[in-house]
């Protein structure tokens, strides 16, 4: 069977192409995919394998070569761990560090799994090939001689079939590196019928498909727009179509250009590149024309029936006492609500669609209300304005949106979208549906969020306790993570309910190979433990930031023969008991002063040719010296304290009391360098972000704890 490798010219997959060779599968190469395209196989059969990954692991189940897969299960799971992080961290921003623990995870073996080439062997080969230079300096310089070893020896024992793919593919710059796998690899769809139309989209078709990212500006964007934004940016990538990003500013009393600005930023910093954005305010004239057309038509009347009492009869399948009202007297009552006199004020206008049918928002849906509120775009303008059920419809049909992203708790408003551009007169939408991404002990509705702004309790939308994009940036969490946790969940239709820790996770393993670490003692009762043979005047050494990763940088540590302990290590220690301080060696602890049962200060001596392995107590410790900066750590917890709210329940019933926690501490001088939004490890605490660095010295740093998927902080002071 014939097989057909089509893939962009200006970024070759070097990975499939080196896998193929060793794996004796044949393929034909056709460079003529569009810039940013995923690498995709055709078969003879009309059958193609979408992606990288997914094309690895089809030649690795095909190849001649002996266990190219793994011998068993267990180390295929190794395998596809390589395949993942390969791409995501050799071709990226981590790349030294990566190299670092390649190095490391190689000083006693001879391959990445097993006791023979895989295919991860040649995925890891191939991004360090692809890197071109990047790689070559590094290889000469001898730094990671395990993972040169390596290297070379993969080189050696495959040379013919490798040389031929690197000396056609790759230059001084790299350009052959293995793209990381994106949201594109991650959906559903792995055929496609010979008409051409991809089956994850309906109807769809390359260079025809136009979607929409419509976000309503009355917040900031939070996780769940973030899931939206990437969706819409994976079709419109997969099908080279087009992505819009309108503005449903359909209510003025809750918009503002605060809100547009931010969201803007919200999807810059997600990475999602856009055609246009829009505004449905643009189109208020020719939606004010559409609804009084379907006025004359029959197909919608004004209706002066109570708020509330049109609730009911719609629950209850009542027609409106304005249902049947003539044309003349709708268009006399749709120029009072136009022009926003009082008696226009009491009215709506409704479509005249099925009071009887089964789906409720078939009954007469609302298309337009009265709202004297200025807009900010539009300013005092108009005083009617759409609802989204009338204008999303329209706007999607004249701005050539083809398919429309909906998540699926609009599901039974889907038969509403049909029937209101059936009655407009306008060509089909087709949506498509995927679920609702719900995060444990959270709300991600932006009324409820905004109560949370309104009552102070929390600073504003970029709060680190709020779901926001800006609030878990700003807790700590890198872009990539947020972007692999939602690639993950791909376009399932099922609902979700995530785990935090998932998330937080993943966002450990991208800042843990590369975060500086540091010292930090919490001030409350801190102990000072005094070293009888220490150094008579402190002195100074240079240390790396972090042991593993050069990039870090270097820290000036000062070692004195007076130091400071936190006093939860003191109150655990014994008389005569060797302990370990932390970058410094082991210490025999002589005395324990107390007062009233309180431990006030200790007395020990240096024993530096002590085995630190033979200690149970390894103490972070800082010297004490008057170049010690303040520090406020700050711990968070959610905003609610039930893990999962029920329709019916008020989320008011279930605020946790206490959603922020400060403790004071001294910190190692070097903290004063930290940049805002800098993340960093404080030794046996955890991870932080900087979120007010040093200012002066009256003025305490702010670092934000970071969880990890797994610890509860250490970091417990005042509440609020």
């Amino acid at each position: 069977m014939e097989v057909k490798l089509a893939f962009p010219q200006d970024s070759p997959p070097l990975s499939i192409i080196s896998a193929a060779k060793i794996a004796g599968v044949s393929l034909t190469i056709d460079p003529t995919l569009a810039s940013g395209s995923v690498p995709t196989l055709h078969f003879s059969s009309g059958d193609f394998i979408h992606g990288v990954n997914t094309i690895l692991r089809y030649i690795a189940r095909a190849a001649s070569v002996s266990n190219f897969y793994g011998q068993d299960a267990i180390q295929a799971a190794n395998v596809d761990q390589w395949l993942e992080y390969a791409p995501l961290i050799l071709s990226g921003s981590e790349f030294e560090a990566a190299c670092s623990f390649i190095d490391g995870y190689l000083a006693s073996r001879t391959f990445l799994v097993g006791y023979g080439l895989s295919i991860a062997d040649i995925v890891v080969w191939s991004n360090l090939t692809g890197t071109g230079q990047r790689w070559e300096s590094l290889r000469k310089s001898k730094k990671y001689q395990n993972l040169v070893r390596w290297f070379n020896s993969v080189a050696a024992d495959y040379a013919g079939a490798l040389d031929e793919v690197t000396s056609a593919y790759v230059g001084r710059r790299g350009i052959g590196k293995s793209p990381a796998p994106s949201l594109k690899e991650k959906m559903p769809g792995l055929k496609e019928n010979t008409s051409g139309h991809q089956i994850d989209l309906p109807g769809a078709k390359v260079g025809e498909v136009c979607v929409r990212f419509a976000p309503e500006p009355s917040g900031y964007l939070h996780i769940g727009h973030a899931k939206a934004a990437l969706l819409n940016k994976y079709f419109a990538e997969r099908y080279n179509g087009r992505l819009i990003v309108r503005f449903d500013d359909t209510n003025p009393s809750k918009e503002s250009n605060e809100f547009v600005e931010n969201v803007l930023k919200d999807i810059e910093t997600l990475g999602v590149k856009y055609d246009v954005v829009t505004y449905t305010s643009d189109y208020f004239p020719k939606l004010m024309e559409m609804a009084e057309s379907l006025i004359k038509q029959g197909k919608a009347y004004v209706d002066d029936t109570p708020k509330e009492q049109m609730r009911s009869e719609r629950m209850d399948g009542v027609e409106s006492k304005c249902r049947n009202t003539t044309v003349e007297e709708n268009l006399s009552l749709w120029n009072e609500m136009v022009n926003g006199t009082k008696r226009g004020t009491q009215c709506c206008v409704r479509g005249k669609l099925d009071m009887q049918d089964p789906n409720k928002s078939l009954r007469d849906p609302v298309y337009y209300r009265c709202n004297p509120d200025p807009h900010h775009r539009v300013g005092s303008k108009y005083k009617v304005y759409p609802t989204y059920d009338f204008a999303c419809p329209f706007v999607d049909a004249l701005e050539g949106v083809t398919h429309a992203l909906r998540s699926s708790e609009y599901h039974d408003r889907n038969a509403q979208y049909y029937r209101v551009l059936q009655d407009m007169g306008l060509r089909r939408v087709e949506i498509y549906e995927f679920s609702r991404l719900n995060m444990v002990y959270t709300v991600l509705s932006k009324r409820k969020l905004l109560w949370f702004v309104q009552n102070k309790k929390v600073e504003d939308w970029t709060d680190a306790r709020f779901p926001t994009v800006q609030g878990i940036v700003r807790r700590g969490l890198k872009i990539e993570a947020l972007i692999q946790f939602i690639l993950e969940q791909g376009a399932s239709k099922n609902l979700n309910l995530m785990e935090w820790d998932k998330l937080w996770t993943i966002n450990k393993k991208i800042v843990d190979p590369v975060c500086g670490r540091h010292t930090a003692v919490l001030k409350d009762r801190c102990v000072l433990l005094t070293l009888t043979n220490g150094p008579d005047e402190p002195f100074v050494r240079i240390l790396p930031r972090h042991k593993k990763y050069e990039g870090a940088g270097k820290k000036a540590t000062t070692f004195a023969n007076r130091i400071w302990l936190e006093y939860a290590d003191a109150s655990v220690i014994s008389v005569g008991e060797e302990v370990t301080l932390m970058d410094w060696g082991n210490a025999i602890i002589r005395e324990i002063k107390t007062d009233n049962g309180t431990i006030t200060q200790l007395v020990g001596e240096l024993h530096l040719e002590g085995s630190v392995k033979m200690t149970k107590l390894k103490l972070t410790w800082l010297s004490d010296i008057e170049d010690l900066v303040s520090l406020s750590l700050v711990d968070f917890d959610y905003l609610i304290n039930k893990k999962k709210l029920e329709e019916d329940e008020n989320f008011l019933d279930n605020l946790n009391p206490c959603t922020r926690r400060e403790a004071l501490a001294l910190g190692d001088p070097n903290i004063r360098n930290v940049k805002q939004g800098e993340v960093i490890q404080l030794e046996r605490k955890g991870y932080y972000r900087c979120d007010v660095p040093f200012v002066r010295s009256s003025k305490p740093i702010v670092l934000f704890s970071i969880p990890d998927g797994r610890q509860k902080s250490t970091s417990i002071g005042s509440g609020a």
